[in-house]
């Protein structure tokens, strides 16, 4: 039994015969690369000496992938304080979208494609929506997030939308129905569900969808024709969480979720030869925890599965907080609201600075004596220092 085994340990014990025996893309590789090279000096090192007592700190340097899970905390940190500044103290709601799960062969097959299809058709459907003056009339902004994974790392391919509650109309005045959302979810599930299959459809029709493993099927007209009838029956069912409780509120709720990977290092519980054990929700049973058994290459499978193509990008503004928009328009939401403006804490501060500042911890100071500690030069990196000098 393995005690505090990390995702880790579980790539270094498992990959090497998952690779040999699994077809592997390059970017799934490569993040496997990364991940059993984190912190282990592979991508250099920060040899530091104390000016006082002569102490060494050897730092090894991360590997910042996204898919790494000791190499999330610092840049969510710096994403959300950044965020800070396009929050209005106005009602936000969380809409999450997916599809069916008989989609989820094509889907995988076709990741980049149909991963955008989901952001088309999901802020297509709440812009289309919210400028209806049925429902609200106004020019909205929203951020939207994929994810592609359940709580045991099955393929879950959804998107997570914080939308905001209100916006501007045609005349540049605000508008909003309070704590109230302004879209009906079955209007939303309808329209999103035509949106998606009709980019499908046309995917398919330009013959730009590939098929393989349990898609193959679907290359045959006929049996991707049932598919798309199958999903047409079906109902859609995307929800609405109620609105947050203010913007310090959104700015939390924004870090569960934009950094997140499928499966973190406290979720693992145990490691053996040949299985790896971690916890779950079972949302069979009021979402409570229990813990899951499995191969140490099933879990190898399940996590690469969420890796995403090469330059995808996650996090996705629109409307209001696009980046085209969001400097004069939510500047103009603001003086209308007449609410405060929230400042970038982080903004400017260099590594060091924002360590101090989120984690309390000085690394410019001797853990031994307090001393100030300065970089050695590149060249004497290759120092090995002696035991008794590290600090």
């Amino acid at each position: 039994m393995s005690k505090d085994c990390t995702i880790q340990d579980v790539f270094h014990r498992f990959y090497p015969s998952f690779e040999f025996t699994h077809n592997v893309s390059p970017a799934q590789r490569k993040a496997a690369y990364h991940i059993m090279n984190c912190k282990t000096g592979a991508f250099g090192v920060n040899v530091s000496v104390c000016e006082d007592c002569g102490c060494i700190s050897v730092h090894y340097n991360s590997c910042r992938d996204r898919c790494c899970p000791m190499c999330q905390e610092f840049p969510k940190e710096k994403w959300v304080d950044a965020r800070r500044e396009d929050i209005l103290d106005a009602p936000y709601f969380h809409v999450f979208f997916t599809v069916p799960e008989e989609l989820n062969p094509i889907i995988y097959s076709n990741q980049k494609f149909l991963y955008t299809a989901l952001y088309h058709a999901a802020s297509d459907t709440l812009s289309e929506l919210a400028a209806d003056s049925k429902y609200l009339g106004t020019d909205i902004g929203y951020i939207c997030i994929l994810h592609t994974w359940g709580s045991t790392m099955n393929f879950h391919p959804h998107i997570h939308a914080i939308v905001l509650g209100g916006g501007l109309n045609v005349k540049n005045h605000w508008k909003d129905n309070g704590k109230e959302f302004f879209l009906p979810i079955k209007v939303i599930s309808k329209i999103f569900r035509g949106k998606y299959m009709a980019e499908l459809k046309q995917l398919w029709e330009n013959d730009r969808l590939e098929f393989h493993g349990s898609a193959a099927p679907y290359k045959n007209y006929y049996t991707f024709k049932e598919l798309l009838n199958t999903c047409y029956t079906k109902e859609w069912i995307p929800y609405c969480k109620k609105p947050f409780d203010g913007a310090e509120s959104v700015i939390r709720y924004l870090g569960k979720y934009t950094h997140r990977i499928a499966i973190s290092n406290y979720r693992i519980k145990d490691m053996t030869e040949s299985t790896v054990t971690f916890s779950a929700k079972d949302y069979k049973n009021q979402g409570l925890w229990k813990e899951i058994t499995i191969s140490g290459e099933e879990f190898i499978r399940r996590f690469l599965m969420h890796v995403p193509p090469k330059r995808f990008v996650r996090i996705r503004h629109y409307g209001l907080l696009s980046s085209r928009n969001k400097k004069k328009k939510i500047t103009l939401c603001r003086n209308i609201l007449g609410c405060k403006k929230y400042i970038s804490k982080l903004k400017d501060m260099d590594a060091p600075a924002i360590i101090r500042l989120l984690y309390n911890k000085d690394i410019c100071k001797c853990s031994s004596c307090g001393g100030k500690i300065i970089p050695l030069p590149t060249e004497q990196h290759f120092i090995k220092p002696k035991p008794h000098m590290l600090c």
